[in-house]
């Protein structure tokens, strides 16, 4: 049961405008792992995206979109409930929202509008592997371990296969089903919200039960919308120069090893055409759309839980705070709004929870993190400091790094601090001269970084959430531990391998005891 209590103080602040037929229907395309850098130039010449074009022409694209967390469940989480992840205690892909959480979707339902949701959600907690929560519990155990497959390409099919991920067409076909029968012949105004898989990388399942997501996988007929000349190889540093946490994120990737020119613009090209497959996707749901005369009375939003680093940074996957991990998609069209606009202004996920009840005519009750984008898809002016802060930010509590860490954007500057902001050396990163994040220059530019740690510490006490983590960690790994009695030492080493484990086959059991009893 969600909160009672919340949802009828929205219904009285709503009921004037639930009687007003005219409001819009509201659909939300929401696709995993999708690189905000490809809505808009240069990035968007490297493959076909002929609707999130059609968006881009017909709508308003925001240039600089941020996840507020590198990882599915806790980005999810804070984009339905508007709050950042360390108010809803959202840690990793097994601890989000609650089951009852009120998002705004049940807020729309409550005040009149025809709901549906269908596809990927992943933002309540109790989901994904048992490896991916153990890997986040136990993150900062002195040991490096080889937890994700390396990352590979897989070609299949011929030029006329076009349905490559079966799961999503399937939802999206549901979604066809449901504007046609449902939305089109209902007097109500309706929300639909379709969540996709692609271009998320497919689980290799050579590696058995436990193995990751690293295989990039698409067929002839997508891999044809890339334009293969434009494919750039990523800058790597040196792995003797990377940052600590990016350093265990590469080795915990499997990416420490030797890679091949052939072998980065191959696993980047097969990104590019899972992405063109995904904006098909799209497609059919904006088709639909028109088809039933609903498209011009409905707002569509396209985005994405977070980005691909496919292969920036000698890392694939995501749960970094790089661009291509961090920066998302974020489109919106509708009746009203403005058309061909670009906006420059930093902005988060947290934002669509008032702005989708701001275009639903629901004045939001409570503190949210986000603001509302209404004003900013509406009006030429640049938005006030009232309306939305000068600053997103992001945060990552989960498997792959070895702290908690927190990137705030503010103007040209990116900042990452890490744990309790001493024991691990913050990043700074100038985006307006180094687009590839190659060069930290936290130790040259002292005064810059003194601000935006005062900044940062103003929006949330990052240490405090830090051992706030790190307590929940050894609470959840003890329970998870306890529960498998006899079972544990078989389990633990089948998830987890430390570096010397064929030296010492209790190598994984000592180094974790020593974590639990603080000596770590």
């Amino acid at each position: 049961m969600k909160d009672l209590a919340l949802i009828l103080l929205f219904q009285i602040y709503g009921q004037s405008l639930c009687q007003n037929a005219t409001r819009p229907n509201i659909v939300m395309v929401m696709s995993d792992a999708f690189g905000g850098r490809l809505t808009f130039d240069p990035g968007s010449r490297v493959v076909q995206l002929p609707y999130v074009n059609y968006l881009r022409e017909l709508g308003t694209t925001f240039l600089n979109a941020y996840t507020n967390s590198p990882i599915c469940c806790p980005s999810r989480a804070a984009m339905w409930s508007g709050q950042f992840v360390h108010h809803t205690q959202s840690w990793n892909n097994y601890k989000c929202l609650d089951a009852n959480a009120t998002t705004w979707m049940d807020l729309l339902e409550a005040n009149g509008y025809l709901t549906k949701m269908m596809g990927k959600l992943d933002f309540t907690s109790g989901s994904h592997s048992v490896s991916n929560r153990v890997e986040a519990w136990t993150r900062d155990v002195q040991f490096l371990l080889r937890q994700e497959p390396r990352p590979v390409t897989q070609l299949v099919g011929n030029m006329s296969t076009m349905r490559i991920m079966k799961k999503d067409w399937e939802n999206v076909d549901k979604a066809t089903q449901w504007i046609n029968q449902r939305a089109a012949p209902s007097h109500q105004p309706f929300a639909l919200y379709v969540g996709l898989n692609l271009p998320h990388p497919y689980k290799t399942e050579s590696m058995g039960p436990t193995a990751g997501g690293s295989t990039f996988l698409t067929s002839p007929y997508w891999l044809g919308k890339v334009s293969s000349e434009l494919i750039t190889v990523p800058k790597w540093l040196p792995l003797a120069s990377t940052h600590p946490a990016d350093y265990y994120s590469t080795f915990t990737k499997n990416c420490s090893g030797v890679f091949t020119e052939e072998e980065v613009r191959s696993i980047r090209a097969f990104y590019y055409a899972m992405c063109a497959e995904a904006d098909a996707m799209l497609g059919q749901v904006i088709s639909a759309l028109r088809e039933t005369g609903l498209l011009n009375n409905t707002v569509v939003i396209f985005t994405a839980d977070h980005g691909e680093l496919a292969m920036e940074h000698r890392q694939f996957y995501k749960m970094s705070m790089f661009e291509g991990s961090s920066h998302v998609p974020l489109l919106i069209m509708g009746p009203g709004l403005r058309s061909g606009l670009q906006v420059k202004q930093l902005v988060s996920l947290v934002d669509l929870y008032p702005t989708v009840l701001d275009i639903a005519g629901i004045t939001p009750v409570g503190t949210l993190s986000g603001h509302s984008l209404l004003p900013r898809l509406t009006k030429a002016s640049a938005f006030s400091k009232k309306q939305h802060p000068d600053w997103v930010l992001s945060e990552y509590h989960g498997c792959n790094v070895n702290a908690s860490t927190y990137m705030l954007r503010s103007g040209r500057w990116k900042y990452i601090a890490y744990a309790d902001g001493l024991s691990v050396p913050p990043q700074l990163f100038d985006l307006t001269l180094d687009k590839e994040e190659l060069h930290n220059v936290a130790p040259k530019f002292q005064d810059v970084r003194a601000h935006l740690d005062k900044l940062l510490r103003s929006i949330v006490d990052y240490p405090k959430v830090s051992t706030a983590v790190h307590l929940y960690n050894k609470k959840a790994f003890t329970a998870w531990r306890n529960s498998l009695g006899r079972n544990y030492s078989q389990v633990i080493a089948n998830l987890r391998w430390h570096v010397d484990w064929k030296k010492d086959p209790l190598a994984n059991e000592k180094a974790i005891d020593k974590w639990l009893n603080g000596s770590l």
